[in-house]
């Protein structure tokens, strides 16, 4: 049977890049576009071989993915196969030497936003699926087909949905349909992501008064964040060979030119290894451990929680300012003379220069997201 699938496979390489090409013309870049048209594609492949297949919805009730189920005719393991199929955004188009969406074939290249990450692979595994479908009650176990549209957002909703489906069986394993075509990789990083907010004080551009922007005690702490004492890479021979690594991803703040910003928004985006934990644990000692802590659990983290990332962040943050009210010694966002912690919104004026409560300063730039608002 090996060998026959193989033969078909190799006759199929223009029906698979057909499909390809179709999902690659339909734009669906993740939180900006509408992904009816290329889920349309996908359903109208999918009906037109009767392959068994159903919609996914997060808890909000929003389409989030597609999953195809092929049950075997014997009782054995699932395994399942996921690709995304929503992408990137385009960035500068007048950058591109084509169109995002043209989804042609060009020495022997198949061109377009997503054709690598990852909708060729999401027209493979539709393949895979029919010819299985095929010999359906010959197998064991059976074979689930993830399509998911919630990837690139950073949301996981068709991965997430999938694996909360009670009428879904669970895999024994997942394969990911990604670029490369060098080897088969097992395993992966950690995901650990959080959106910090920081505030500030508003005011007018051209007031006398001098105010420090959010947005410029956000480029102080995305400094920091970029300094940020992360574990080495590991040495040749490790068991896991990729080192951590964080990344601020995106910026948000200020509008017009008149106005000082009063809040900035920074998305940082750490992807975890199995050491990144230890090692902060063994650097910070019982009191740093016991003040990361005590930080960390004045902060709301927007999707997870890991220690040894928050232990590395006030660690960065630490060599960016301190608070100059008179013995509160916690962290500044500004730095500047008797600015204070203006890192928080409740905190209420007291005088010129001055704010009360410096005993309730909070690490700055609260780390928190909006399912805890």
């Amino acid at each position: 049977m090996r060998n026959n699938l193989m033969a078909r496979a190799a006759d199929q390489v223009d029906s698979v890049v057909g499909l390809a090409r179709e999902l690659i013309r339909r734009p669906s870049r993740g939180g900006i576009d509408d992904y009816a048209p290329v889920l349309a594609v996908l359903e109208s492949w999918l009906m037109g071989r009767s392959l068994p297949h159903r919609r996914l919805h997060d808890e909000q009730g929003q389409l989030v993915g597609l999953l195809v189920e092929i049950s075997g005719g014997r009782p054995g393991p699932w395994w399942a196969l996921d690709a995304c199929v929503d992408t990137a955004p385009f960035g500068d188009e007048s950058a591109w030497s084509f169109p995002p969406t043209i989804g042609d074939v060009a020495d022997h290249w198949l061109r377009g936003r997503g054709a690598a990450d990852s909708k060729l692979a999401a027209s493979m595994f539709c393949y895979i699926a029919a010819d299985l479908h095929r010999n359906a009650g010959r197998l064991k176990g059976g074979l689930a087909v993830l399509l998911d549209v919630d990837e690139h957002t950073g949301g996981f909703g068709g991965a997430r949905a999938y694996l909360a489906d009670p009428g879904a069986e669970r895999p024994a394993g997942v394969m990911i349909g990604y670029p490369g075509l060098d080897e088969v990789v097992v395993g992966g990083r950690g995901l650990w992501r959080a959106v910090i907010k920081v505030h500030s004080l508003t005011g007018h551009s051209g007031s006398s008064r001098t105010v420090v922007s959010a947005i410029s005690r956000a480029a102080r702490l995305f400094q920091a964040l970029d300094e940020a004492d992360l574990p080495p890479a590991p040495g040749e021979g490790a068991g896991f060979p990729l080192p951590a690594k964080l990344s601020v991803t995106a910026i948000r703040g200020g509008e017009g030119f008149s106005v000082t910003a009063d809040r900035c928004e920074l998305n940082v985006d750490v992807r975890t290894t199995p050491g990144f934990d230890a090692r902060g644990r063994r650097n910070a000692g019982p009191q740093g451990r016991r003040q990361a802590r005590r930080r960390a659990s004045r902060a709301r983290v927007h999707r997870g929680d890991a220690g040894g990332v928050l232990a590395c962040l006030p660690a960065a943050a630490r060599r960016a300012a301190r608070c100059r009210v008179d013995g509160c010694g916690e962290l500044d966002g500004a730095g500047g003379a008797g600015e204070g912690c203006r890192s928080f919104e409740h905190w209420q004026p007291a005088g010129r220069g001055r704010w009360r409560d410096p005993g309730h300063c909070r690490f700055w730039g609260a780390l928190r997201g909006p399912a805890r608002h």
